[in-house]
């Protein structure tokens, strides 16, 4: 399976400090980052609080992650801020026909494509297979861009929060 190509968030990213806070957010069903543009651009474009302006860039990965960094948010954190811009994007989503992926669930890459497992269902889909320790997980839970350079973004599932909750190994090696 293909790992995610993240070169146009590394480039949109790249005046970026290592420290910038990013938020991963997942759509349920893919769309053109053109069709998002101009309300992703407005909403982020008068993103203030108390004063400050905030820099935030943004892409769109695989036509379903809506990824955003912001650099100021990482050394002056305003959880208003944080809020008032997760609502703009659900309220976006909505005018637009599109919905967010519930935060909780996991998002996989599968032979079908990415796809969320909700988090209730997530021991059962390990028991009937699945999922296994190879299966591609990738981690909305970032919080930084360094964490997206540093390749932390999609990694096998063994790798995750996941793999040390079931106890679940890496797949051995096969040296063909």
């Amino acid at each position: 399976m293909p790992r995610l190509d993240l070169s146009d968030a590394l480039a949109a990213f790249a005046p970026l400090p290592d420290p910038a806070r990013l938020w991963l957010l997942a759509l349920v069903e893919p769309t053109d980052a053109a069709r998002l543009a101009p309300e992703v651009d407005a909403l982020l474009g008068r993103w203030r609080h108390k004063g400050v302006q905030y820099q935030a860039t943004w892409t769109l990965l695989e036509g379903r992650i809506l990824a955003i960094a912001e650099p100021i948010l990482a050394t002056q954190p305003s959880g208003c801020a944080i809020d008032g811009m997760l609502r703009g994007m659900n309220q976006i989503a909505g005018r637009l026909g599109l919905a967010l992926e519930d935060p909780q669930a996991v998002i996989v890459r599968s032979p079908d494509g990415i796809r969320a497992i909700p988090r209730a269902d997530l021991e059962a889909r390990l028991v009937d297979g699945t999922l296994d320790g190879a299966t591609p997980v990738l981690d909305l839970g970032l919080l930084s861009v360094g964490e997206l350079r540093q390749g932390r973004f999609e990694r096998p599932l063994a790798a995750t929060w996941i793999g040390r909750k079931y106890k679940i190994q890496a797949p051995a090696e096969t040296g063909a």
